[in-house]
């Protein structure tokens, strides 16, 4: 019975240690993830490139032709009619992170309504609107890729409130000779909910007409000024 016990105690020994050699062979040692501090409450991640925290950070913005020009305070910016800004660096694959506020007094429905809108690469849109019960055409209502996919919910809250997009982009890819070889990709969190789940684009965002690629490397962000006064604040973003 002893000879049994210790023959079975030995085979239970060699079979762990068959089974601990196995289970060694789908360890993954080659890469060891790079340690990033989450951020408290609305403070970005400690490897994120903060685009605008503080009114003198509109100087990582310009506007298409010279200076950004939009009316920036303390902690927030706000569309003045001065035009489009974008970011002074250019970027490719990233997560995005944007905080945005429609006006509190409502005026005008539909598009005319807190209408702004998130611009990736300058191409690519994300919609900007006050789509707290206010219909329009759905692939236009806020968290829309514009014209392209409407949002899988509606996410909104009430005109005045602080939002925030969280977004991962994927740019396109192209050939040496300028052809698509991959299609741009987004995936957006409206305050928290996702909207837009790797969603492949058919081209950039356009008003009208069908979407086309065109070949083209990193670009800038671009935040819209389309008349309405959007405030944001805690844009940051993080290259992929």
């Amino acid at each position: 019975m002893k000879k049994f016990n210790l023959l079975f105690v030995t085979l239970c020994i060699c079979g762990i240690q068959v089974f601990s050699q196995d289970a060694k062979l789908t360890e993954d040692w080659t890469k060891k993830p790079v340690i990033v501090t989450p951020g408290c409450h609305q403070s970005p991640p400690s490897d994120a490139i903060i685009l605008f925290q503080k009114a003198k950070d509109i100087a990582n913005w310009e506007g298409r032709g010279g200076p950004a020009k939009w009316k920036a305070s303390f902690k927030k910016m706000q569309v003045n009619g001065t035009g489009d800004i974008v970011t002074k660096e250019k970027f490719g694959d990233c997560q995005l992170h944007v905080e945005f506020r429609t006006p509190s007094k409502v005026k005008g429905d539909g598009q005319g309504r807190g209408n702004s809108g998130v611009y990736i690469q300058s191409q690519y849109e994300v919609q900007v609107l006050d789509s707290y019960i206010n219909e329009t055409y759905y692939n236009g209502q806020a968290g829309a890729v514009y014209k392209q996919s409407a949002p899988l919910v509606n996410a909104s809250r009430k005109p005045g409130k602080w939002q925030a997009y969280d977004i991962v982009f994927h740019a396109p890819r192209f050939a040496a000779d300028g052809s698509l070889t991959k299609p741009a990709s987004v995936t957006v969190l409206h305050n928290g909910v996702l909207i837009q789940d790797h969603y492949e684009l058919t081209g950039p965002t356009t008003y009208a007409g069908a979407p086309k690629y065109t070949a083209h490397g990193d670009m800038p962000l671009l935040l819209q000024d389309h008349g309405n006064p959007v405030c944001y604040r805690n844009v940051w973003i993080r290259k992929l």
